[in-house]
């Protein structure tokens, strides 16, 4: 199972993402972020102790750059989590848009870069030796819908309708309803990053609370 998780696993991609680009560059993808809502995203909080909950998913913790992908007239462009335009990933989120059932979107998750076992590898991603792909862990607007305010277990569902399977480029997040303890320790096994709980019935929106178990 672990040539299918795809994580990283050096923290200093948070520092990294935000050093990319303060300002927006003039440019093609520039021009066309502006039709589509600007989403805030939620920024899981830490919790020491995993736990078992029916009411919960648990997704695998992805600690590559936490990236929002803006999809519209068939380009794609991501933002960081701090608001920075991420135009090295500009190739990464067109050809996602060309495999989108979608022609405009908005989606969070992480850009990472794996090798060919499914690890990760972070200065891969950095150097640019690997190819980037995008872990998709939300669906926040679809075709004109903002889907923000349904329940996460919905959104997760048109998510998974929306991706392409077996693409090399985008991905859904790998996850578990109910089980965080056994996610956790599976985590801790194959020495990854943890896991970050969320509330099934949750919308997206700043007041929800997202936690984050380190292992």
């Amino acid at each position: 199972m672990a040539n299918n998780v795809i994580i990283l696993m050096l923290s200093a991609s948070r520092r990294l993402a935000a050093g990319d680009c303060k300002t927006r560059p003039k440019s093609i993808h520039a021009s066309i972020v502006m039709p589509l809502p600007r989403a805030q995203p939620i920024i899981p909080t830490l919790r020491k102790q995993p736990f078992d909950d029916p009411d919960w998913l648990f997704d695998f913790k992805y600690d590559g750059f936490r990236g929002l992908c803006y999809v519209e007239r068939h380009r794609g462009w991501f933002m960081s989590r701090n608001g920075n335009y991420l135009g090295r990933f500009d190739r990464l989120g067109d050809q996602l848009a060309a495999l989108l059932d979608l022609d405009e979107a908005i989606l969070d998750g992480e850009v990472i870069a794996a090798d060919a076992t499914g690890r990760p590898q972070f200065y891969d991603l950095i150097w640019g030796t690997q190819a980037p792909a995008y872990v998709a862990f939300d669906l926040l607007w679809a075709d004109g819908v903002d889907l923000r305010p349904l329940p996460l277990s919905e959104r997760r569902q048109r998510l998974h309708s929306v991706l392409p399977e077996g693409s090399a480029v985008v991905s859904e997040a790998l996850s578990v309803e109910g089980r965080g303890r056994h996610f956790f320790e599976l985590t801790q096994s194959y020495d990854l990053e943890g896991i970050v709980a969320k509330r099934l019935a949750d919308p997206y929106a700043p007041r929800v609370h997202w936690l984050n178990h380190d292992a």
